[in-house]
């Protein structure tokens, strides 16, 4: 199996140099970067599986980078910063960041969480290639598309992995930590109210009233749940079947 490629873009060399010393070690492809200038440079030439990216550069936001660089692939973003309250973590979460880790950290918990992103992105295109057909929304987990009346919607890989999970368990109700340890893929110990954040980010991308949603509802004190249309198919390499 190819090594995946990870990219780190920290202006602190200490920092940058540890990260790049310790995941070189566990056979990982690494490049990194000093500044959003050219980590930019380096994202088009390399071409990461995952970034893990500093909040603060000297000429550039985080936020504003892991925007930029979703635009153009799908890559994992995992967010390194200083700052732990949570409204800064929900803006890193609101921008399309997988992940939030806060500096000081330790090498083992960034190993653990760059290895459960990088297994969605295995998990979901090793499975079986079915596409999800619910009247006008159609995910395709082979392709990592969503498309509403053949429009597609630009959605992160993680608002991917959880619209792909909630639909596959359709009128189930999901608690927010069994979303969390079945999207996230490790034992996260921060707010389960990322969940929220990132269902916030779907609803206002495939609902027709993200105020009033009809397929992904709240189920107050307990989580959420997919309310799939009347008329649901599921198609295995092209064909269709009820």
């Amino acid at each position: 199996m190819t090594a995946a490629k990870i990219l780190v873009v920290d202006d602190d060399p200490a920092i940058r140099n540890l990260i790049l010393r310790f995941l070189s070690q566990k056979n990982f492809q690494m490049q990194a970067a000093q500044d959003g200038k050219t980590a930019l440079a380096t994202f088009e030439q390399f071409n990461p599986d995952l970034v893990i990216l500093d909040v603060n550069l000297p000429d550039a936001l985080g936020y504003n980078l892991c925007q930029q660089m979703q635009s153009r692939t799908d890559v994992f973003v995992l967010l390194l910063t200083s700052r732990s309250d949570a409204a800064d973590k929900n803006q890193g979460f609101q921008q399309g960041a997988d992940d939030y880790i806060t500096k000081p950290f330790d090498l083992q918990e960034l190993e653990n969480r760059v290895r459960a992103i990088l297994k969605r992105k295995r998990a979901v295109t090793a499975t079986e290639a079915e596409r999800l057909v619910f009247e006008h929304l159609v995910i395709d987990p082979g392709r990592r598309e969503v498309t509403i009346n053949e429009i597609l919607i630009p959605l992160t890989a993680l608002e991917f992995d959880l619209l792909h999970f909630l639909a596959c368990h359709p009128g189930r109700v999901l608690r927010r930590s069994e979303l969390i340890q079945e999207v996230w893929e490790y034992d996260y110990v921060g707010d389960q109210r990322v969940v929220d954040v990132h269902i916030g980010q779907i609803r206002r991308k495939i609902e027709v009233n993200s105020s009033d949603p009809s397929l992904i509802q709240t189920v107050r004190g307990v989580g959420y749940k997919f309310e799939a249309p009347s008329t649901k198919k599921n198609e295995k390499n092209g064909k269709s079947s009820s």
